[in-house]
């Protein structure tokens, strides 16, 4: 701290501020540096300190500065850079008189319910939510005076609301033993909770603040939502309450990060001087997390700016009175529309549990419940298409020229002949057979035709995600002869209850490729949906040989379904594959005949087509 203060003081030669004969006694800096020593409520900070004493004696340049008042600031600046601690102040005030704490005159009871009226806030809102501001924290003392006036003024009309925000956006002050008085009032009686610990310095000792098992009236339900507004100029005390009541789970704290102040600061003369030094001389070590809101602050949970924070609170606690229809409505529609029936009641009846454990009660926002939500039905059902979405409407038709089909479709597909005469085909997406339809020709004409009399053929799926399965049946029918008509599948849609058989076209536009010639399907972790099913169509029916991957294991394209009016959307798997003819690609992905590594799988399957063409040659 020493060389600190001499650093400053060598500032301000270098100035041009000319001092005189020393003004303050030598033993100042001692002083100041022995009172630190023996009441800072974090003495493992103070290690080397005593060499800052020794070498303080012995350098008293900085008490040249004939200024009360600068000394005293650049006291401290030492003091506070040598503990990294801005609470302490070191200020010379030569007119100083203790601050007497004021006590609760003997007021009639008219009269005392008239203070308390004007210092707490009470007000119920739109909603029976309970809105309470106090901006000085009670103590014991004073709580046991006027307590059964408060629980009859304040608390009564507080206990009946559906949920309560406490707002400590402008408390700075407080007592120590009001802490578990609040706190408890918010907790059940037994088990009694260890809330806090606090250290003091000059005593060491460690006091436990515990939930108090008797109160005057009656605890505001465990079950109702609980909010404590914050704001940068909340201290002390009030900082102590939120900070306890984040970590038992029972509060939600909104608002702007606090003060970082001190359960108990004290001000101190420096020995016959008219110096003082104010400094922390204990702290609150929270049982739970081993940490400490001090210097820190109290980070909100939800963190917005202060005069935000009253809407913020309310937004929160009507969307989280939602939640349970929410979640109610999100299991019935699961249960009556997924796909396989015994895995939707399986997945409804998980999500109420959840429900029911408060897995949802700390929800903030729609976007978290969204992404809660999503999270939870992924991970009961394994299915990646179970989860909630955007109700993204249709876009409307374009109207494209010939030119402009032509030059899409040169951009969605890609083909090519290799050696050998071997055909390759190439695109990303399955479209609907009512919007292909219309572009068959020009398809068949730029890229059908341009694979169409290879010797064999490799149709590259390894970038496809999917889409509509309306135009399996159609591509399939390509790869098979048209004399007879041939079941691909069985298509079960579980809101109608109805099946559906997946045959075989005998019209097509253009010239099918047959069912002679060898073909090759490419697969990776990434092919998904339609294009899954048009791999596990074509392996069952030992049309292809299917080289690389397993397949993403994803769903039919699901169905969106809007959760009542919460403007809450999930995307549902209505349609599975025949599963009565054994298992299918749903969940699990289609295995590959031979496995290779995705980036390796075209090369894997040229390598087998060219030897196979090369034999028959």
């Amino acid at each position: 701290m020493a060389n600190i203060l001499f650093l400053a003081i060598s500032l301000l030669i270098l100035g041009d501020v000319a001092f005189s004969h020393a003004s303050f006694p030598p033993s100042l800096i001692e002083d100041i540096a022995k009172i630190v020593m023996d009441n800072y409520c974090s003495p493992e900070k103070l290690v080397g300190m005593k060499e800052d004493i020794a070498a303080a004696t012995n350098n008293t340049e900085v008490l040249n500065i004939p200024d009360g008042e600068l000394l005293a600031n650049i006291l401290t600046s030492g003091v506070q850079t040598t503990v990294s601690d801005p609470r302490l102040q070191v200020s010379y005030e030569p007119n100083y008189v203790p601050v007497v704490r004021p006590e609760l005159p003997p007021l009639p009871p008219e009269q005392l319910a008239a203070v308390l009226q004007t210092s707490i806030k009470l007000d119920v809102l739109e909603g029976n939510i309970g809105y309470l501001r106090i901006d000085h924290i009670l103590g014991e003392e004073v709580a046991d005076k006027v307590g059964p006036l408060l629980v009859d003024l304040v608390w009564n009309k507080i206990l009946p609301t559906s949920a309560l925000i406490f707002d400590l956006r402008y408390t700075g002050s407080g007592d120590l033993s009001g802490i578990p008085y609040i706190v408890s009032y918010f907790t059940q009686a037994e088990p009694v909770i260890h809330i806090d610990s606090i250290y003091d310095r000059p005593s060491n000792t460690t006091t436990k603040l515990l939930s108090m098992s008797t109160l005057l009236g009656e605890r505001y339900s465990i079950n109702k939502p609980l909010f404590i507004l914050t704001s940068k100029n909340t201290n002390g005390i009030a900082e102590d309450v939120a900070f306890c009541l984040k970590n038992l789970k029972r509060a939600t704290v909104v608002g702007e990060k606090t003060a970082g102040g001190s359960v108990k600061v004290d001000k101190l003369k420096v020995g016959n001087t008219d110096f003082y030094i104010t400094l922390p001389t204990a702290k609150s070590i929270n049982p739970i997390t081993a940490s400490t809101w001090e210097l820190t602050g109290v980070t909100p949970d939800v963190e917005v700016d202060a005069e935000d924070a009253l809407a913020t609170a309310i937004a929160i606690i009507n969307l989280r009175a939602q939640v349970p229809a929410i979640i109610e409505e999100s299991a019935s529609l699961i249960a009556n529309n997924y796909a396989f029936e015994s895995v939707g009641a399986d997945v409804a009846e998980k999500l109420r549990d959840l429900l029911a454990k408060g897995e949802f009660s700390t929800i903030n926002d729609k976007d978290g419940l969204e992404t809660k939500l999503s999270a939870d039905l992924q991970t009961l059902s394994g299915d990646k298409s179970l989860k909630t979405t955007s109700n993204t409407p249709a876009l409307p038709p374009v109207d494209y020229s010939p030119e402009m089909y032509i030059e899409l479709i040169k951009i969605s597909f890609h083909s090519d002949v290799f050696e050998n005469n071997i055909g390759y085909l190439r695109f990303d997406m399955f479209g609907d057979f009512e919007e292909v339809k219309p572009i068959a020709q020009i398809i068949v004409e730029h890229v059908w035709n341009k694979v169409l009399n290879t010797d064999a053929m490799i149709i590259d799926l390894r970038n496809n995600v999917g889409g509509p399965t309306t135009a399996i049946a159609g591509f399939c029918s390509y790869f098979f002869d048209g004399d007879k008509q041939i079941l691909l599948d069985k298509l079960y849609d579980r809101p109608s209850g109805t099946t559906t058989e997946l045959l075989t076209l005998s019209e097509l536009t253009g010239v099918r490729y047959g069912s002679k010639k060898s073909l090759i399907i490419l697969t990776s972790k990434v092919t998904a949906g339609a294009a899954e099913e048009f791999v596990y169509i074509m392996k069952k029916q030992g049309r292809a040989m299917i080289i690389g991957e397993t397949t993403a294991g994803a769903s039919h394209p699901p169905k969106v379904f809007p959760v009542g009016e919460s403007n809450i959307f999930l995307s549902i798997p209505t349609v599975h594959s025949d599963a009565s003819a054994g298992p299918t690609w749903e969940g699990v992905g289609v295995k590959p005949h031979i496995p290779a590594a995705a980036e390796a799988a075209l090369e894997v399957a040229k390598g087998i087509l060219n030897k196979h063409l090369e034999g028959q040659q």
